[in-house]
């Protein structure tokens, strides 16, 4: 027999609803009203208009951002540094996490080695010995300054290593008896089951790659090759008509800095929205799964 919910528990899932599609609705005004700026004439932006919808409908600040080679530039080196950052920090960390899954009788140093992990945690060498470190390996000015230096982010890895511990360790077992060595039971069994701490990790790299905008300043010498982020930073705070051809009067009266940033912005922050919902569903179970050591 099934029990119908009491009155104060419906009340309780209602409120809830109502109070968690509020929180979201909160969260999307923003993206809503940037969306709306990029939609609207320049004149209509720049008297504060719009709200959460278009008003005189344009798309010419979509046509600027997309003829401007110095943005699409900017937007080709963070695509370039997320597929080459999330890959090799990946693997890094999968590979990384396996033995400090383990325990002290099957790799003895494995304490000290977690507590060498802990520390950098805790402390750095600081801005500018990283800064002479990129400087002396000849980085400055590459993908490989934007990549190395997070290359193994520690928290992933106590993510995806109390992951590891929660599989069953007759897998493990199993696979030895059929004759696996290690790299074997890691990429054949480990990896396979480990897939929702794998997007969850994966995820939390693409955004702090994409997202990061301090490091291209500081290891960037030349503005061509700096990423989307650092570009935004530095370049769009000035008005940029300067970009546009000076041919192109009727696409200049249509623009202002206010709509011409907003278009930028959410072309910038359009990827991310695109990627997360595919991995929503891994997302919870992976940080929950990860985050419990038994």
């Amino acid at each position: 027999m099934v029990m119908k919910p009491s009155f104060g528990r419906r009340a309780f899932l209602v409120g809830n609803l109502i109070f968690l599609a509020f929180i979201s609705i909160l969260c999307l005004m923003p993206i809503i009203h940037i969306l709306a700026i990029s939609f609207s004439s320049g004149s209509a932006a720049a008297a504060g208009k719009v709200a959460l919808w278009p008003v005189e409908f344009t798309t010419a600040a979509y046509d600027n951002v997309f003829g401007k080679p110095e943005y699409l530039r900017a937007f080709g080196v963070s695509i370039e540094r997320v597929v080459a950052g999330t890959a090799l920090s990946m693997l890094l960390t999968i590979v990384t996490a396996y033995p400090l899954s383990k325990d002290r009788h099957t790799f003895r140093l494995r304490t000290v080695y977690a507590w060498i992990f802990v520390f950098t945690i805790l402390f750095n060498g600081g801005l500018i010995p990283t800064y002479l470190t990129i400087k002396s390996l000849g980085l400055i000015d590459s993908l490989g300054a934007l990549v190395l230096p997070a290359a193994v982010n520690v928290f992933n890895v106590i993510l995806l290593l109390n992951f590891y511990r929660n599989l069953p360790k007759e897998l493990e077992d199993a696979s030895r008896i059929d004759g696996a060595g290690h790299f074997a039971t890691l990429w054949k069994i480990y990896v396979p089951l480990s897939l929702p701490a794998l997007a969850t990790t994966g995820l939390f790299t693409m955004v702090g790659h994409w997202n990061s905008w301090f490091d291209g300043m500081l290891y960037m010498n030349h503005p061509e090759n700096y990423p989307l982020q650092t570009f935004l930073q530095t370049v769009i705070i000035k008005m940029d008509f300067r970009f546009i051809k000076s041919e192109n009067a009727e696409l200049m009266l249509q623009l202002s800095d206010r709509t011409s940033r907003a278009a930028q912005i959410f072309v910038a922050a359009f990827p991310i929205l695109i990627v997360y919902p595919f991995l929503q569903r891994f997302f919870i179970k992976g940080v929950v799964m990860g985050s419990v050591k038994e």
